[in-house]
């Protein structure tokens, strides 16, 4: 048996990207990106509204942007690969889950739009069912609406079968009971 390894440590750049993310979506990044804003509004005239007062926020923001798509980008990659491994491992120990969905957003998005047009198909077909709390693959979906159709036109056909061999049943024992 192989032994389990342990997880290994994030590197400093996801370190960082972690905590700076963090930090910046928090209410705390927020304010203190405002104090930033109001004390530069405040010395405007202290700089008389200089070009260069204005060139100090225009270059800061920018810069601060230009760093931050990268490093929420970063962050995003990596939470948005965990869950996809998430979601992987679910369809995959699920027994009836199509494995057709593990690895689906390495999938064109020819591919994906294909597998939408089973989802639509699967969700007309779920709409007809009667148990709400009934779940289906897009592999079962099909089979399991033919046989349920099957049941019932059996079911409709047997009906009348049934009233005819119970009217006669009825109609004999009145004979019956007559000729008596």
């Amino acid at each position: 048996m192989k032994k389990a390894s342990k997880p290994r440590e994030p590197n400093f750049f996801d370190k960082l990207a972690s905590k700076v993310t963090a930090w910046t979506g928090s209410s705390v990044g927020f304010f203190c990106a405002l104090a930033v804003v109001v004390v530069w509004a405040v010395t405007g005239p202290i700089f008389n509204f200089s070009e260069t007062w204005q060139l100090v926020i225009n270059t800061g923001t920018t810069i601060v942007t230009f760093l931050m798509v990268f490093l929420i980008q970063k962050s995003q990659n990596k939470d948005s690969l965990a869950l996809q491994l998430k979601l992987n491992e679910l369809v995959a120990s699920h027994e009836f889950a199509s494995n057709r969905l593990v690895n689906i957003e390495n999938m064109t998005e020819e591919d994906l739009k294909v597998i939408q047009k089973y989802y639509k198909h699967l969700s007309q077909l779920s709409s007809k069912e009667e148990n709400l709390q009934e779940t289906r693959s897009i592999d079962e979906a099909e089979d399991h609406h033919q046989q349920k159709q099957q049941r019932n036109k059996e079911k409709h056909e047997t009906h009348p079968k049934k009233r005819a061999t119970q009217s006669n049943n009825t109609h004999n024992k009145k004979t019956s009971s007559r000729q008596s």
